[in-house]
């Protein structure tokens, strides 16, 4: 569909994938008006979202998670398995279980926001996932937490979901807890596979 050229200016560029063009259009105004981010492309379906993706290499894919052709976790999935750099995805739908916030997460989704989100928080979605951070809207974050505050996760576990919730860095949550990057890296990693007490136990015991 739409394509432009890059910039000669440095600026974050976007691929906003939505299969309604009323949901596409609203992403355009909502970005359009910010000097460091530009929509470089519009996708309508799955199949053209790869394509695209593949032909531009934006530096953030606007993602909805149903859509004709393949569906958000196909994309995600396919364009993960390119090897580095791996995409930085934000999920963007009306579909906010916990179900869906796990699967596109596990498949390597960076951000997860409910369309009607503020227009704030989707520009700072977009600036925070580019800069390599993961970002979950605060209300799914919660309902997130709540399904997981149970025997699969420690108290630290809830305190790095809590803290990506806000949109910090690996580093700053780090420096918040007083643990290593390296140790939060694992512990999103343990967040994002819903993993069980027992492989928390065992990654807590390498640490």
């Amino acid at each position: 569909m739409k394509s432009s050229s890059t910039s000669a200016t440095k600026v974050i560029r976007v691929l906003i994938a939505d299969d309604h063009p009323v949901v596409r259009e609203g992403l355009v105004t909502i970005l359009k008006s910010e000097k460091d981010i530009k929509v470089v492309a519009e996708a309508a379906d799955g199949k053209e979202t790869c394509e695209l993706y593949n032909e531009l290499a934006p530096d953030v894919l606007l993602l909805d998670l149903r859509m004709p052709e393949k569906d958000g976790l196909q994309v995600i999935t396919e364009l993960m398995s390119h090897g580095a750099p791996k995409p930085r995805i934000i999920v963007m739908t009306t579909y906010e279980s916990e179900g869906d916030v796990r699967r596109a997460l596990k498949a390597g989704a960076k951000g997860y926001l409910v369309k009607g989100a503020d227009p704030r928080q989707i520009r700072e979605a977009v600036r925070k996932v580019a800069a390599g951070q993961a970002l979950l809207q605060p209300e799914i974050a919660s309902k997130l937490a709540e399904s997981m505050a149970r025997p699969e996760l420690s108290e630290r576990e809830l305190q790095v979901l809590q803290y990506m919730a806000l949109g910090r860095s690996n580093k700053e949550i780090g420096q918040v807890l007083y643990i290593s990057e390296n140790t939060v890296c694992r512990r999103e990693l343990f967040l994002r596979d819903g993993a069980t007490r027992r492989r928390v136990r065992e990654g807590a015991s390498r640490l």
